[in-house]
């Protein structure tokens, strides 16, 4: 394709640059350009070479020659890695509307990979697609891995708050300028597998029970079905090519640990957990009614400190699954004395994400795989 002309700013980064970068704004790229790139995530594509998208983590993956990558966005409240051959080389904070440059490249061949760092539910990003220097080209878009893994969560999930190395980020920048959901421990494992994965986590959502109660008419069920989560009613159509061998789900950290507040439709912790069960069992349901009888379905819990109910209850739903003789729901309980919980808001920190990384390769090695 074409390098884009007339650019009034461009953000120029070079191939030594780190750190923080915040994009120019620039003219969307010239109608009829087909950007060439890989993603196995959640997005919606607006017009030919172009992506919506809301969940984390979400990732674009193309192969370019020349000197120079330019990464045309549309996005005002999301961060974004930049990665050539594998380095990354820029962060792009709330980069706008923009196309910002990754130049001083040896003239060759090359990867890059721009992934979405943090949770936008409330707006949706747009992907323009990658645009070659001068001299150079985009070429065709890598292939897709077989090896596919979906994630299944919350905040733990998300990598909410895992790159600030303190539980109070007030001071430095917030959350959203402290979470790098491409290092949650999924995409560590993803990556450390050859696979491609989707990241569909909700920060502060339950299965039944959101964080302390908040948001009683919505959980996470409300949101799972869609491709952008600020467009009410939305569907994500499940590609034929998106067929994950083993999905893992965190869901119930929210539900549990709190205690029950005045007022929730629930007065009793067994009234919760009944409730989350008979809910969990039909979401596994839907999973399985989705990817069909092949796929493994992680049931995982980690500790709370208000209460064992989450881990007893996942346990459970898992024991009653196996029992109706689906043998591919399993149960996962990670814990470890070394997570030392140093992100945002006694999330775990990226020390934390790599050992619970650790803990799933070492748990997934276990299933029967063929894959």
């Amino acid at each position: 394709m074409q390098t884009p002309r007339h650019v009034s700013r461009r953000t120029f980064v070079t191939a030594a640059a780190t750190g923080l970068v915040t994009a120019g704004p620039s003219p969307s790229q010239a109608s009829g350009a087909r950007p060439r790139f890989h993603t196995a995530g959640r997005i919606k594509e607006t017009v030919p070479g172009s992506a919506q998208y809301t969940w984390p983590g979400v990732y674009f993956e193309g192969r370019f020659r020349g000197t120079g990558v330019g990464i045309v966005l549309d996005d005002s409240d999301n961060d974004y890695d930049v990665q050539v051959d594998g380095t990354t080389l820029a962060t792009l904070v709330t980069p706008g509307q923009s196309t910002s440059w990754i130049d001083d490249l040896p003239d060759t061949e090359h990867t890059v990979r721009l992934v979405k760092r943090t949770e936008s539910p409330w707006a949706a990003g747009r992907f323009g697609g990658f645009a070659a220097a001068s001299g150079g080209a985009i070429l065709a878009r890598p292939r897709p891995r077989s090896r596919q893994i979906e994630f299944i969560g919350d905040s733990f999930t998300a990598g909410y708050g895992n790159t600030s190395g303190t539980r109070d980020c007030s001071s430095n920048g917030g959350v959203n300028r402290n979470s790098n959901a491409d290092l949650a421990f999924g995409a560590l494992t993803a990556r450390s597998l050859g696979a491609d994965y989707q990241i569909n986590a909700y920060s502060g959502l339950g299965m039944v029970r959101n964080y302390n109660g908040s948001s009683p008419d919505a959980d996470f069920r409300t949101y799972y079905d869609r491709a952008l989560l600020n467009v009410d009613g939305d569907v994500w159509r499940t590609p034929h090519t998106w067929r994950p061998q083993v999905v893992v789900v965190g869901l119930g950290i929210n539900d549990f640990s709190t205690p029950l507040n005045p007022g929730e439709r629930w007065t009793t912790e067994e009234g919760l957990v009944a409730a989350y069960e008979t809910a969990y069992q039909g979401f596994v349901a839907k999973l399985r009614a989705l990817y069909g009888p092949r796929t493994f379905i992680v049931v995982s819990a980690t500790h709370v400190s208000h209460t064992t109910a989450f881990a007893r209850t996942t346990r459970r739903i898992v024991q009653e699954r196996n029992r109706r003789g689906d043998s591919r729901v399993r149960h996962w309980y990670y814990d470890d004395p070394a997570l030392d919980r140093l992100g945002c808001d006694w999330h775990p920190s990226i020390k934390d994400h790599r050992i619970i990384s650790g803990l799933l390769d070492n748990y997934l090695a276990t299933l029967p795989l063929r894959w």
